[in-house]
């Protein structure tokens, strides 16, 4: 018989059960290893052993979790709630208590608490606390990231922030320009049903200019991005915390705020601008071409009522909100993204949570760049 065979058929382990009078011993021997989880179930359900008995395991070579998986669920069947076990080594009696201890804790009923009103509230006060503070922190490390990378323009990586500004930038010009297109119909639309009643067409053009290159056009353009970048940064570093992509980062000598984080944040501030223009030129041709249908207001008149109403600082305001709310966008989108538990159901809830973060954070700034700019009557 070959040395393997043999080793293996006297590794195999085997149940015994042997009576001696009114007591009875199930004497063990072999290895109890998950490679014979088969055998010895088919060994186990083959004994008919009485009420009580003692198992003896000094003959047992050895054994791992799921053979005392096995043994213990065979004792429990076999109605030994709390079985005798004698003659097992040390390291083997540690393996089969330590299973026994972890299956009395899977069993055992699940307490439910019911959480009070008051104590939700708080929870989740602490919660928002501790994640406004979370941002807070890498704000901070982010602004002295992009402070040094502007001061010191070698320090910068090259080919992830070109890549990054296709991304975030060539590849989102195609959505904002629709976007705002239609919204420049829609809003035109609207304003121009109540001019026709008051004779006031040639007056929808001065609402229209202001309203969408101050306003409209770089929230919506923010809510696009915020929806579209801040999401994919949240998932893209995500799935690399996941994969310990970062861990092997710093194992290199690298800092993922250097080479993750960085490129995203200057990326964004610098596409943020021109995507709010291309935001604005598209929503004015919408407004000038159902001006020109419903209106009566030609496309040349449109230009010419524009050029003279629409001061250049409406425009700018615009373009000076852009680069902040691409902070606060990419801010969020990389702190969640790093920040994420390692499972698949966290990068899901991180993502969500980004987008909801980013668009509310949008809405609050363009409120303070609102009472920020009639403070100094621009």
């Amino acid at each position: 018989m070959p040395a393997a065979a043999e080793r293996a058929q006297t590794d195999a382990p085997n149940a015994i059960l042997v009576s001696a009078g009114a007591a009875a011993t199930l004497r063990l021997t072999g290895a109890w290893r998950l490679a014979f989880v088969e055998r010895i179930t088919d060994q186990l359900a083959a004994l008919k052993p009485p009420k009580e008995f003692v198992v003896d395991g000094s003959e047992v070579g050895e054994i791992d979790s799921a053979g005392a998986l096995v043994l213990l669920n065979y004792l429990e069947s076999a109605g030994q709630s709390n079985p005798q076990l004698t003659g097992f080594a040390a390291n083997e009696q540690r393996i089969v208590e330590q299973v026994r201890a972890r299956l009395e804790a899977a069993r055992a009923p699940t307490e439910h608490h019911r959480e009070r009103m008051l104590e939700g509230i708080g929870r989740r006060a602490i919660d928002i606390g501790r994640g406004l503070l979370g941002d807070v922190n890498f704000l901070g490390a982010t602004v002295v990231g992009v402070a040094h990378s502007v001061l010191h323009p070698r320090s910068v990586r090259l080919r992830e922030l070109t890549v990054q500004f296709e991304q975030v930038c060539l590849n989102a010009i195609p959505v904002v320009a629709l976007v705002t297109l239609l919204i420049g119909v829609v809003f035109t639309y609207l304003l121009g049903l109540q001019a026709e009643q008051f004779g006031a067409n040639i007056f929808v053009v001065d609402g229209v200019g202001i309203g969408m290159t101050r306003e409209f056009a770089p929230i919506l353009v923010a809510v696009i991005v915020a929806g579209r970048s801040g999401a994919a940064f949240t998932a893209q570093l995500g799935a690399m915390k996941l994969t310990e992509e970062t861990d092997a980062i710093r194992t290199l000598g690298l800092s993922p705020m250097d080479v993750l984080v960085l490129p995203r944040v200057i990326a964004l501030m610098i596409a943020m601008p021109l995507l709010v223009f291309v935001g604005d030129l598209m929503s004015l041709t919408g407004a000038m071409v159902i001006a020109n249908s419903m209106l009566d207001v030609t496309p040349t008149t449109f230009i010419e009522r524009l050029r003279e109403t629409l001061d250049i600082s409406h425009p700018l305001v615009g373009l000076v909100k852009a680069p902040v709310f691409a902070l606060a966008i990419a801010v969020i989108g990389c702190r969640m993204g790093m920040s994420v538990a390692r499972d698949t159901r966290a990068v899901g809830m991180a993502t969500t949570s980004t987008v909801v973060q980013s668009i509310v954070s949008v809405i609050l700034l363009d409120a303070g760049f609102a009472v920020f700019f009639q403070e100094l009557r621009i």
